[in-house]
C-alpha cells in the first residue's frame, strides 16, 4: 500500500490541522518525472519527504505522528505503539481525528476516518486510548478522471464502518485489520526515529563489501552472526588481523559515529526498497557529512535504484539539503509559537528554481532560523562574560 494524504485535527501540540501529502502536487514534468514513483494515470508520489525546521519545531511531533498512523494501518493496537506519545496530553474523553488516504494494489483509492479517544477509569489514574468510531471509504482508480478528483469521496457510501458498541474488534485496533486481510495488504515501515541519539548497530548479518567501502574505505569487512544468545562480530581492517567482539557496543572502540549509523540506516534503505516501503528518520544529518545524506537522498529519488516507490521520510537542520530536490511540495515547513504548525513550501516558493537553502537562511521563509533579536540578545551575554 502507497500513503497518499494524512489529515489530523486535534494532536495535543498541534495549533493547526495537520496535513501531509505524499504525492506529487504540483505538475510532474516530463524530464524529471524519473525521480519520482508513477502509480497511476497523471498521479506520482514523492520518494522523499523533508520536514524542515529550527530545534523545538515539532519535526519529531510530525515524524512520529506518520509513524503512529503506518502502525496503526499495519493492525497495531494503538496503545502499543510507541510513537502514541503524540497523543500525550489529551484530557478525558478528548477526540483526535485522523484521515488517512492509501492506494492499495487492488487498484482502489482508499479512505479511512479514525477517531481516537482517551479514556480514564473512573477512580483510578490509569488511562488508555480506543477507536470510538471509524469509515473506510473505497473507489477503483478507473474513478479517478483528474488529480483533483483523486482524494473526493462526496456520494460514496463506507464500505465499512464501525462502533465502540462491536465485539468482534479490539477497542484498540483499527477495522483496517479486515481490508489488510482480505487483501493481503499492509505497509513495510522501518521507524528509525529512536535511534537519534543512539551509537548502536541494530542489524545482523554480513554487511555488503561496497557499503562498507563507501563508509569506510580502510575495512576489508564486516560481519555479525548470532550463535544462540550470543553476538559474535568480526571486523578486519586492511593490512591487519582480524577482530573477534562479543557485543554491538564495543564496535564504537574501533568504528566512527557516521560508520555504524551509515550501516544501520543504508541496511535499513536496503530492505525498504526491496519491499516498497518508508523509512523514517529524525535528524538524518547527525553524525554524518553532508555528502553522505545527499547520497542516501539520492539514491530515493533514483527509480533505477528505488523501483518499487519505497519513501524516505526525514527532518534536518541542513538548509543546503533541500537544494537536492527540484520541487517544492515534497518539503514541509514546522514552526512552532503556542503551537505546532506545519506548511508545504510550494504554498510559500511557487518557482522551483529558486535556491532553497537560500530562502531558508535569509528568514524569508519567517521561523525556520533563530530570530535575529535573539541571536543579538546572546551575542551581548558572551560579550559582558
Amino acid at each position: 500500500m502507497k500513503l497518499l494524504k494524512i489529515k489530523v485535527t486535534g494532536l495535543p501540540l498541534c495549533k493547526d490541522v495537520l496535513e501531509i501529502d505524499f504525492f506529487a502536487k504540483q505538475r510532474v514534468e516530463s524530464e524529471k518525472n524519473e525521480t519520482m514513483y508513477h502509480l497511476f494515470s497523471n498521479i506520482y508520489l514523492n520518494n522523499a519527504v523533508a520536514i524542515m525546521g529550527i530545534n523545538a519545531s515539532g519535526k519529531t511531533t510530525i515524524l512520529k505522528t506518520i509513524s503512529f498512523i503506518i502502525n496503526m494501518l499495519n493492525n497495531q493496537p494503538i496503545n502499543l505503539i510507541d510513537a502514541n506519545d503524540v497523543l500525550k496530553g489529551m484530557k478525558a474523553n478528548e477526540r483526535v481525528y485522523f484521515e488517512t488516504y492509501f492506494y492499495c494494489e487492488n487498484n482502489t483509492i482508499n479512505k479511512l476516518e479514525t477517531v481516537v479517544q482517551k479514556i480514564v477509569e473512573k477512580g483510578d489514574l490509569n488511562s488508555k486510548y480506543i477507536i470510538e468510531n471509524e469509515k473506510l471509504w473505497s473507489k477503483n482508480i478507473e474513478k479517478i478522471k483528474t488529480k483533483k478528483t483523486l482524494l473526493e469521496f462526496d456520494n460514496l457510501y463506507p464500505a465499512m464502518t464501525r462502533s465502540r458498541d462491536e465485539e468482534f474488534l479490539m477497542e484498540d485496533v483499527s477495522i483496517i485489520i479486515a481490508f489488510n486481510k482480505k487483501y493481503r495488504a499492509g505497509f513495510f515501515l522501518k521507524d528509525m526515529s529512536g535511534w537519534t541519539d543512539f551509537n548502536f548497530l541494530p542489524l545482523i548479518g554480513e554487511f555488503p563489501e561496497e557499503l562498507i567501502a563507501f563508509l569506510d574505505p580502510n575495512i576489508d569487512y564486516l560481519k555479525a552472526d548470532m550463535d544462540g544468545d550470543e553476538v559474535d562480530i568480526r571486523l578486519k581492517f586492511k593490512d591487519n588481523e582480524e577482530l573477534i567482539l562479543n557485543s554491538p557496543v564495543r564496535l564504537n572502540e574501533f568504528l566512527s559515529s557516521g560508520t555504524i549509523k551509515g550501516i544501520g540506516i543504508f541496511m535499513s534503505a536496503m530492505f525498504v526498497f526491496q519491499r516498497g516501503g518508508y523509512l523514517i528518520i529524525d535528524e538524518l544529518e547527525n553524525h554524518f557529512n553532508k555528502e553522505i545524506v545527499a547520497t542516501l537522498i539520492r539514491f530515493f529519488m533514483d527509480c533505477k535504484v528505488n523501483s518499487n516507490g519505497a519513501a524516505l521520510i526525514f527532518s534536518t537542520h541542513y538548509s543546503e539539503l533541500m537544494d537536492e530536490f527540484d520541487r517544492n511540495d515534497n518539503i514541509y515547513i514546522t514552526r512552532n509559537k503556542k503551537g505546532i504548525t506545519v506548511e508545504n513550501l510550494s504554498n510559500i516558493l511557487k518557482r522551483n528554481d529558486i535556491k532553497k537553502s537560500e530562502a531558508f537562511q535569509s528568514g524569508f521563509l519567517q521561523g525556520t532560523v533563530p530570530a535575529y533579536e535573539a541571536y543579538v540578545n546572546l551575542k551581548n551575554v558572551l560579550m559582558n562574560l
